[in-house]
């Protein structure tokens, strides 16, 4: 296979990988939503955003799919909110109050995640403009 085809194959992994990590954080968060119990304090503002974003996610690991400067620009913007969430929670965080260490933890996986999505996105499309000018 030529560098042209692993370039796809790591464009549609990453978008899949987007669009199962929006699908888990939707069910986990209908979950809870619907009742469930975590085993840890809900803060309901956070549990409604990761719902929403889950569903975010589902559409930029669509659209990374198909279009990689898209996809890289949705990445980043996913990036940054969850960065500046993780961030007020982080602030927002006392022992025993109403952000749970558990939500620290799965806020910093999902930033995590989706800088690496970004990462890998913004990698691939260096790459394509590596290619078209020595083609």
């Amino acid at each position: 296979m030529n560098r042209h085809g692993y370039m796809k194959i790591s464009q549609k992994a990453l978008a899949l990988l987007a669009v199962l990590f929006g699908a888990m954080t939707i069910f986990a968060g209908f979950r809870v939503l619907a009742g469930a119990n975590p085993g840890y304090v809900v803060f309901l503002p956070l549990l409604i955003y990761n719902t929403v974003m889950g569903f975010v996610y589902v559409g930029v690991g669509a659209i990374s799919w198909r279009n990689l400067d898209l996809g890289k620009k949705g990445a980043f913007a996913i990036f940054m909110l969850n960065f500046i969430v993780l961030a007020a929670i982080y602030i927002a965080y006392t022992p025993g109050g109403e952000v749970a260490i558990d939500s620290l933890r799965a806020m910093t996986l999902r930033t995590v995640v989706w800088l690496a999505i970004f990462s890998g996105l913004w990698w691939l499309s260096c790459r394509k403009i590596d290619t078209t000018h020595h083609a």
